[in-house]
C-alpha cells in the first residue's frame, strides 16, 4: 500500500498505535525523519475521522491512506446493527461501543473497568465459561512492539489494549444466544478483582 502511493524509504509515516501489527511493519519499514503520510487505520467497523484527517493532510501536504479491518465474510450490516442496538440497551457493567450512524459493528468491542488486564481478562475466562466466546481485539498496542519505541508513552491507548475485549455478535433471531451472552455479561457486573 505505502510503495503503490510513493511512499519510500526515508519518509515518515503516521499510524494508529491501537492497530494493526502488519500496518506497523509497513510503516517501520519505510520511516525516516521527514512525514509524508497518514494512515487511516479504521476499527472493529467504525470507521476513522477521514475528513479531519484529509484536512490536516491538505494543510501540511500528505498524503493520507486508508487500513480497513479485513472482514471475512459478506455481513449483513443492518443485522449486526440491530443486535449491536439490542447489546446496547442491556448490557450493564461494560463500556458499550460510542454510537455511531457509519458502524458496521465487524467487532462489538466493550471496555471492561476496573485496573486493566488482569480485571478484563479475569471477567473474559468467566464469560468463556459460560459458554460466551470473546477475545482481545489489540493485545498489545504498537509503540510497545519494537524497541525503538519503547520510550513512548501513551496512556490512553495502553488502557484501551488493557480493557477491551471483543464480545461475539449474535444476530437478534437467535435470542437464546443473545440473552445468554447478555445474561453471562451482566452477571459478571464488569468489575471483578485482579487475578
Amino acid at each position: 500500500m505505502l510503495r503503490a502511493a510513493g511512499i519510500g524509504r526515508g519518509d515518515e509515516v503516521v499510524v494508529p498505535a491501537f492497530g494493526r501489527a502488519d500496518v506497523a511493519r509497513a510503516v517501520v519499514a519505510v520511516t525516516g525523519p521527514r512525514t509524508a503520510a497518514i494512515v487511516a487505520v479504521h476499527r472493529f467497523g467504525r470507521s476513522a475521522p477521514l475528513w479531519q484527517l484529509r484536512g490536516h493532510g491538505e494543510r501540511h501536504g500528505l498524503l493520507v491512506l486508508e487500513e480497513r479491518d479485513a472482514v471475512g465474510e459478506p455481513v449483513d450490516v443492518a443485522e449486526r446493527r440491530r443486535a449491536a442496538d439490542h447489546l446496547d440497551q442491556r448490557l450493564r457493567g461494560v463500556g458499550t461501543p460510542e454510537k455511531d450512524r457509519d458502524h458496521t459493528y465487524t467487532q462489538y468491542v466493550v471496555r471492561v473497568p476496573g485496573n486493566g488486564r488482569p480485571d478484563r481478562d479475569a471477567f473474559a475466562r468467566a464469560l468463556r465459561a459460560r459458554g460466551v466466546a470473546c477475545s482481545v481485539p489489540v493485545k498489545t498496542p504498537l509503540h510497545r512492539t519494537a524497541e525503538h519505541w519503547r520510550d513512548v508513552r501513551l496512556p490512553e491507548t495502553e488502557r484501551a489494549a488493557d480493557d477491551t475485549l471483543a464480545l461475539p455478535l449474535v444476530p437478534v433471531a437467535e435470542r437464546r444466544g443473545l440473552h445468554r451472552l447478555v445474561s453471562a455479561c451482566n452477571a459478571l457486573g464488569g468489575l471483578l478483582q485482579p487475578a
